[in-house]
């Protein structure tokens, strides 16, 4: 783990492209462009790190405050695994390294504003860390495979003992 470079973005590109285009986790538009897309993922306030593995980047992620203003003691985070290294725990790594980071900037809880609720991989993986599903949004996510289905909001207290 490491924090992302102007030299990773073609890599993580490749794996933000595919994961968008497929139209099952994120709600940005399939024909994003490289640089909007680059500008989503590396801009604003945080740290976008990547997990790489004898030079190939199997995992990326944006952290940082979810609002800004009176809503910057709250964090929120982004992640991106290639598909060629999904379930090899990429996910989890990237997670604890999001919760261990927000600790240690004096964050006092981050929210994942649009977990899609069939991606049951990344909705265990986020309760497994703690996170509870504190509210649901019927029907906000248009998912290419299933139609019409909620998006979880997620949330972390970091206030408390570590779970």
């Amino acid at each position: 783990m490491r924090p992302a470079t102007e030299a990773d973005w073609p890599r993580v590109w490749t794996s933000f492209e595919q994961i968008v285009r497929a139209g099952e986790t994120y709600a940005y538009p399939e024909d994003l462009t490289c640089e909007e897309a680059r500008a989503l993922w590396t801009g604003g306030p945080g740290a976008v790190v990547v997990l790489e593995e004898d030079g190939e980047v199997l995992g990326s992620a944006r952290m940082g405050p979810n609002r800004p203003g009176r809503g910057a003691h709250v964090g929120t985070a982004s992640f991106m695994v290639s598909e060629r290294a999904r379930g090899r725990g990429v996910g989890r790594r990237l997670g604890e390294h999001v919760v261990r980071w927000h600790r240690e900037q004096g964050f006092r809880a981050i929210q994942f504003n649009a977990v899609v609720e069939t991606n049951t991989a990344a909705v265990a993986l986020w309760r497994s860390l703690g996170f509870t599903v504190v509210g649901t949004v019927p029907e906000a996510f248009d998912s290419r495979a299933h139609g019409l289905v909620g998006l979880h909001v997620m949330h972390l207290p970091l206030t408390g003992p570590t779970p």
